[in-house]
C-alpha cells in the first residue's frame, strides 16, 4: 500500500458518507463475445501455502506499527480449512523486528507481527482480471488496514529481487491498484477501491482522485475484483460494477503482482487478533 496521508481519515469520513449503495453493470462488461472469453491462468483456494504462487513479504512501510514475519511465525498467516488467514498479533511484549523501510531503517521493536503475502516474481500479469473471495471480522477497530491489491512488478521496495526492480512508487512500472483497502477511520462495513494516479515524482502519488469508498458486509465473503476492459479498468463487487476508471487502462499497462496483508496503522491497543481470511484468489485473461 502507499504512504499515507493524513487526510484519508477525513477524506474517507466524507466520501463514505456518500458511499454507493445501488451499483450498475454493463451486461457488454460481464458477458463475452462470441469470439472471446475469459480464460483462468492463475487460481489458488489456498489448500496448502504454495510456495510457487505467494512469498512472505517482511517490510516497513507507511510507518506501520507491526512487523511482518515469515514462514508462519506465530501464525501470522494460517492456512486452514481451505483458506489463507492473515492476521495482527498482539504478543504482548516488544521483540526486536528485522523489517527495513526504503531508506534502509530498521523497524523498531514492537509487540505486534502481522501477515503479507505476494505473488511478486511468481505470478505477474499484465492487464486481465484479478478476483479474491475474502471477508474481516469486526472492522472498523482503530488502527485496522487489511488490504488486497496489485503493485508494478519493477517496484524498487524490498526484496528487491531481480536487476530491473529499479522504479520507485508510484512511477509507470511501479504503479498502484487497491482492489479492496479497508481502512478503520472510515468506521466499519466500508472499503475503498482506486488506482494511485502518479503526478511523475518518486513517492508522488495522488491517492484520492481515482478512489470509491463503497458500503459492504466485511464479516461475509464477497469477491472483489478488478478488471481492464477496453480503454477502462473496472472494480467490481460481487461481479457488478461499482466504480469505472475512464480512459486508464492504457496508464496502468504494466505487469502486477499481487499481495494479501493485515496491517496495523497506530499504536491503539488491540482486544483481539485480527483476521483477513481469503478463501482463494486468481487471475484471467481475455481471448
Amino acid at each position: 500500500m502507499m504512504s499515507i496521508s493524513p487526510l484519508i481519515p477525513i477524506a474517507l469520513a466524507l466520501m463514505l458518507s456518500a458511499c454507493t449503495d445501488t451499483i450498475t453493470t454493463k451486461e457488454s462488461d460481464v458477458q463475452p463475445s462470441s469470439a472471446s472469453s475469459w480464460h483462468l491462468d492463475f487460481f489458488d483456494d489456498f489448500e496448502t501455502f504454495n510456495p510457487e504462487n505467494w512469498q512472505d513479504q517482511p517490510i516497513w512501510v507507511n510507518n506501520e506499527h507491526h512487523c511482518y514475519v515469515r514462514d508462519n511465525e506465530f501464525g501470522t498467516r494460517e492456512v486452514s480449512n481451505g483458506s489463507i488467514k492473515l492476521k495482527v498479533i498482539d504478543l504482548g511484549e516488544k521483540r526486536p523486528c528485522d523489517n527495513f523501510n526504503k531508506q534502509g531503517e530498521q523497524h523498531p521493536d514492537t509487540q505486534y507481527v502481522a501477515g503479507r503475502i505476494a505473488s511478486k516474481n511468481l505470478k505477474e500479469f499484465i492487464k486481465g482480471k484479478w478476483t479474491a473471495r475474502l471477508k474481516v471480522e469486526n472492522s472498523g477497530q482503530s488502527g485496522m488496514f487489511p488490504a488486497w491489491w496489485l503493485l508494478g512488478a519493477r517496484n524498487n521496495e524490498p526484496p528487491v529481487q531481480e536487476p530491473d526492480e529499479n522504479i520507485c512508487w508510484p512511477m509507470v512500472g511501479s504503479g498502484e491498484i487497491d482492489i479492496f483497502e479497508h481502512h478503520s477511520d472510515g468506521g466499519p462495513d466500508h472499503y475503498a477501491a482506486r488506482a494511485i494516479k502518479s503526478d511523475g515524482q518518486c513517492g508522488g502519488g495522488d491517492w484520492q482522485s481515482l478512489m470509491l469508498v463503497q458500503k459492504a458486509q466485511l464479516n461475509e465473503y464477497h469477491n472483489y475484483s478488478v478488471e481492464w476492459v477496453g480503454d477502462d479498468v473496472i472494480f467490481r463487487l460481487d461481479e457488478v460494477e461499482v466504480y469505472r476508471l475512464p480512459n486508464e487502462s492504457a496508464k496502468l499497462a504494466e505487469p502486477f503482482f499481487a499481495i494479501l496483508n493485515f496491517a496495523k496503522i497506530n499504536d491503539s491497543s488491540m482486544t483481539a487478533n485480527w483476521v483477513m481470511e481469503v478463501d482463494w484468489v486468481k487471475h484471467e485473461s481475455w481471448h
